[in-house]
This record gives C-alpha cells, sequence and structure tokens, in this order.
C-alpha cells in the first residue's frame, strides 16, 4: 500500500493488525505511526489501552506480552515500538506476527533503513500485516511534493517558490513541513506562497539565490553575477559552497545535454532534461549562446574540481575559506 492508502484507511478506522514501517525516509513512518497513536483510540480508552515503546530498550518478549493484552473497555489495544531497527531479537517476532491478535494493532516503525523483506520474517510481514517502504523522495520529485502539502493547509505556492523551497531545503521533509507549517501558520487561506513570502518567512532570498545566479549564468550577465557571488560569500550558512557547486553541476549538465537536443521538440527537451516548465527552458536554450559544448564540458571539469576542494581534497587553491573558493571558481566558470 501507498502512504496515501494507509493514511486514507486509517481515516476511516480500517484497521489492520500489524504495520512494519521501514525505510530511509523517517518522515513517511512518523507521520503514520503518529496519526495511529493520536486517532486509533479515543483519548480516554489510551491510558489502558495503548503503549510506546522504544527498541533499544525492549525485547521481542516484552512486545509479545503487550501485543497480547486484549483491550479494556475498547475494540482495539494499540503497541507502538520506535526505533524497532535497533532491537537485536526483532526477528523473534515471528511467533507473534504468525498468529496475531484480531484486537492489538502494532505498529514496528523501523527507520532509517530497509528491511529485507524477502526474508521469512518479512514474507510473513507483508502476508499478516501492512508492510510500507518509506523510500527518499528524489530532488525532481520534492517541489510536487511541496505542491501537494501546501495544498491541504488552504493555501497555493508558485512554481518558483515551490523549486526555491526544494533547492535550499533539500530532501528532507521533516525540515521542509517545518517551514511549510510556518508559512501556513503566518499567511490566510487562499494565500498563493511567492518568493517574497518564502524570504519573509523562510529567510531565502528571493534576489541572491541559487535560480537568480543560473539566470545570470544563462544570460552570462557577469554584474547580476559577481552581486550574487558578493550576497552568497556574505552569507556562507545560508548558501553552503557544497550546495550552490551541486545545483551548478545540475545546471550545466542540462545545458551540456541541451547540446545535443536543441533541434528536438520543446516538449521533448522539458521532457529528457527534466524540466517542470517550458519558462525554464528558455533559460536554458538561452545558456547555449554563450557556452559552447567545449566550454560546458569544461565548466563541468571546473566544478568537480572544486567540489573535491570544497570536501578537502586537492585542495590547491589560493586560500581554504569557502568565500575565496567560490569567487576562484566562478572566474574560471565564466572566463
Amino acid at each position: 500500500m501507498t502512504y496515501q492508502q494507509i493514511l486514507g484507511d486509517l481515516k476511516k478506522k480500517k484497521f489492520h493488525p500489524i504495520y512494519f514501517l521501514h525505510g530511509s525516509e523517517p518522515y513517511f513512518i512518523d507521520t503514520i505511526a503518529d496519526f495511529i497513536e493520536k486517532n486509533a483510540l479515543a483519548e480516554a480508552e489510551r491510558s489502558f489501552n495503548q503503549v510506546v515503546l522504544y527498541g533499544r530498550d525492549v525485547d521481542h518478549l516484552a512486545v509479545i506480552d503487550n501485543a497480547r493484552r486484549y483491550p479494556m473497555m475498547s475494540q482495539h489495544s494499540v503497541v507502538i515500538v520506535k526505533e524497532a531497527q535497533e532491537m537485536k531479537d526483532l526477528k523473534d517476532l515471528e511467533k507473534y506476527v504468525a498468529n496475531p491478535l484480531d484486537s492489538t494493532i502494532l505498529v514496528l516503525c523501523h527507520k532509517h533503513k530497509s528491511f529485507n523483506t524477502t526474508t521469512k520474517f518479512g514474507k510473513l510481514l507483508a502476508e499478516k500485516g501492512i508492510v510500507f517502504d518509506s523510500k527518499k523522495l528524489y530532488d525532481n520529485q520534492v517541489p510536487d511534493w511541496i505542491h501537494d502539502y501546501i495544498s491541504h493547509s488552504g493555501l497555493k505556492i508558485t512554481p518558483g517558490a515551490a523549486d526555491l523551497l526544494a533547492e535550499y531545503l533539500g530532501t528532507d521533509l521533516s525540515l521542509i513541513t517545518h517551514e511549510l507549517d510556518k508559512l501556513a501558520l503566518h499567511l490566510q487561506k487562499g494565500t498563493e506562497i511567492t518568493a517574497d513570502h518564502v524570504e519573509t518567512h523562510v529567510g531565502i532570498s528571493r534576489e541572491y539565490n541559487i535560480f537568480e545566479l543560473q539566470k545570470a549564468l544563462s544570460n552570462k550577465d557577469l554584474g547580476k553575477i559577481a552581486r550574487i557571488i558578493s550576497n552568497f560569500e556574505s552569507n556562507p550558512k545560508k548558501n553552503p559552497l557544497i550546495m550552490v557547486i551541486s545545483s551548478l553541476a545540475s545546471f550545466f549538465t542540462k545545458v551540456y545535454m541541451l547540446h545535443f537536443l536543441k533541434n528536438a521538440p520543446d516538449a521533448d527537451v522539458q521532457k529528457k532534461l527534466g524540466l517542470r516548465s517550458p519558462y525554464a527552458l528558455k533559460e536554458y536554450r538561452a545558456a547555449l549562446r554563450h557556452y559552447s559544448q567545449a566550454k560546458t564540458e569544461q565548466i563541468i571539469h571546473v566544478l568537480k574540481t572544486y567540489d573535491l576542494m570544497a570536501k578537502g581534497v586537492d585542495d590547491n587553491s589560493t586560500g581554504n575559506e569557502d568565500g575565496e573558493l567560490l569567487k576562484e571558481m566562478m572566474w574560471r566558470v565564466v572566463n
């Protein structure tokens, strides 16, 4: 089942005896477990029928003992095991999983890594309950996820603002939701979130950000490039060098690909480059006028070199400070 399907069933009070939530993205695991903890039982039922355990503190016998208890004045009892990946004898729960109590909702939260579900225990979990693999989103999936999340808050968001948040916050959904909730707290229902709102409430500049730098590079606007780099140098925590290099590497890789697709229809190019709008494609086409295929190859090599320097490898630059590396790198990119 998908994340949305599981939450949909839970909201309809359709429960399963076992939920095994595992994977590298903790946000989805926490959200499902929290929903069950807060909504499966009425408040008056929880004190006798709900228990939260932690994998580092319990063994399989303690989990089974709690799971086999019948509910008191309630249809269900709930047993949530957080950090289940820390249980040394997790697989010994097999005896209970083979014959779970119908009245118990057992939630096992196995975070930060996927569990091998091809094992006997894994197959038994899938047979007797719900197994959900919580995977991290890819970079290009985050803006759409932001659109979907913010719509449930009664707000809208412009593509530019969603891209800006995704670029600066990465794929950490807990961090992203924290900032989106902050925006929802300050804005009225029906508001469309713009880059101005992001700058005011999140602290990401709409004028000095990686997208504006890419736009300036597309048009080879040296004055604007210099102003943005100067701002980045003054605010290194908001614009970490490694993040800037990673974003520029992605940008120039697409420029390089476009050299081989420049005569293809826009719709095909947009799809192959993974661009979300025709407007973005115009920026990349503008970059072709200033960066030949050979120059683009050279820039990608420069970015790889400075990525290693930023990580402390082969640092032969004039200085070790990120600001010095950033200015030096950009001089080599635009000249």
